[in-house]
């Protein structure tokens, strides 16, 4: 058996979290590995711009407060850390980790570092097929800032098998940061493909950290979870012939049942016969469920096919300048005032001639479902007293979009009565597209860092 926990789900997850995962694989006394995955679009394009910054910035920036409390037992335990926390610069993320391992009085431990995710320069945009979930967007019209492939787990694999006690990658798929440890713990050969595919269902299973221990599950009075503010975060006990059991570690809140882990087996999923990874294609259509005890599901049947001839890529690219601004309004009348609150800012983009994409919600009447034309808000009948109108601008002219909010800040003294807790920013965007590149042409591979 090999046990594989989640450390983190996305970046910003909680960072005592792996602790009592890592006590719990300890104990065990059978070495494992845990799992950190905190990067998305959104998380790559932040480190982009914060490499384009600093050369020695634009790794997840949680990893110091993340690793520090389990590195020493991880290392003394043989538990494998493996980690997207690379994000956009993996050496520099390798780097990092040497230090605190120095720090902590390790030594120098053994990283690796997947490469070949990076094709900025090496594959042009002619070269990739647009993918078909992008397709009614623009075509990408700015500074080309960074083309990154969804990697698989080979090189993960290969660089355990070669000795590495940390892992370091930029962008691979999220499920291959699991499926990496269990082939080189098994040794599973690539073209066993139920296998394969077994190992990618444990990475779907712990990707999203508590998803699956009843975190996102929680819904009060319909789906309760004991101890929220406590939940314990998954691991995997993974056999052999590739069935596994999910469960968390012992006097942790959260929840493992039938219900939570079908919630996470269908997150994200296009075709359950067909879920597309860089290393199988994944078929759900035959997997069992049974609950074996309390917090404890043993899941069997996952099917695999022949991996994809071409990889997702993310294409991150110079956008517009987003504005955005908010102000609250309470007590009696305050859904009418926040309303005239909005017509008036609209009113004044068009007096001043302001170009700008314009979007307005209040917040307790509808800001989550509402279209950019406000029908929700203008039909509703509310009933609430507390309301916070958020306006949001946008413009490839930055002159504009701060010209717009500025308005916004003029509803002080011009605007509706009892407007009040202004805040705003400016901010240049970054625009993400996906796209499909021929696996010939990403150069995957690993290194040992040199931590010397």
């Amino acid at each position: 058996m090999f046990r594989i926990g989640s450390g983190a789900g996305f970046s910003g997850d909680r960072i005592d979290a792996p602790q009592s995962v890592v006590a719990e694989i300890a104990a065990a006394g059978q070495g494992g590995a845990i799992v950190f995955e905190t990067m998305g679009e959104r998380t790559l394009a932040l480190g982009q711009i914060a490499r384009r910054d600093d050369p020695d910035k634009g790794y997840e920036p949680l990893i110091e407060p993340l690793v520090t409390p389990i590195l020493r037992t991880c290392i003394e335990a043989g538990i494998t850390i493996v980690s997207n926390f690379g994000c956009a610069n993996p050496p520099a993320a390798a780097r990092l980790l040497a230090r605190i391992a120095r720090a902590e009085g390790l030594g120098d431990i053994r990283i690796g570092i997947v490469e070949g995710d990076d094709l900025l320069g090496r594959v042009g945009i002619d070269q990739m097929q647009r993918w078909d979930g992008d397709g009614r967007l623009p075509s990408a019209d700015g500074e080309f800032i960074s083309i990154n492939a969804y990697l698989g787990a080979r090189s993960i694999a290969d660089a355990i098998t070669a000795g590495a006690q940390v892992v370091i990658t930029g962008r691979v798929a999220d499920p291959a940061l699991v499926l990496g440890p269990l082939v080189a713990y098994f040794g599973w050969d690539w073209d066993d493909l139920d296998r394969i595919a077994a190992g990618t269902l444990v990475g779907h299973l712990l990707e999203c950290g508590s998803q699956v221990s009843g975190g996102f599950f929680a819904d009060p009075g319909i789906k309760d979870v004991s101890r929220p503010a406590e939940i314990g975060f998954p691991i995997a006990e993974v056999e052999a012939d590739g069935s596994f059991v999910i469960t968390k570690a012992r006097d942790t809140g959260g929840r493992v049942d039938l219900k939570t882990v079908k919630e996470q087996i269908l997150y994200e999923i296009h075709d359950p016969g067909a879920y597309l990874t860089p290393d199988v294609v994944l078929d759900l259509l035959e997997v069992d469920l049974e609950q074996i005890g309390e917090n404890r599901v043993r899941i069997t049947g996952a099917r695999g096919h022949a991996p994809p001839e071409q990889l997702k890529a993310t294409l991150c690219y110079a956008g517009d300048w987003f504005g955005e601004a908010a102000i609250s309004y309470a007590g009696h009348n305050s859904a009418a005032r926040a309303n005239l609150a909005v017509e008036i800012i609209a009113e004044r983009l068009k007096l001043r001639g302001i170009d700008v994409r314009f979007r307005a919600d209040i917040v307790g009447i509808a800001s989550t479902f509402d279209s950019e034309s406000g029908v929700l808000r203008r039909s509703a009948d509310p009933a609430g007293s507390d309301f916070r109108v958020r306006f949001a601008f946008s413009s490839h002219c930055e002159q504009a979009v701060r010209d717009a909010v500025q308005e916004v800040g003029a509803l002080y003294c011009c605007g509706p009565a009892g407007g009040g807790g202004i805040r705003s920013q400016v901010r240049p965007r970054i625009h993400t597209q996906s796209f499909l590149v021929p696996r010939k042409l990403v150069p995957e591979r690993f290194v040992m860092a040199e931590v010397a």
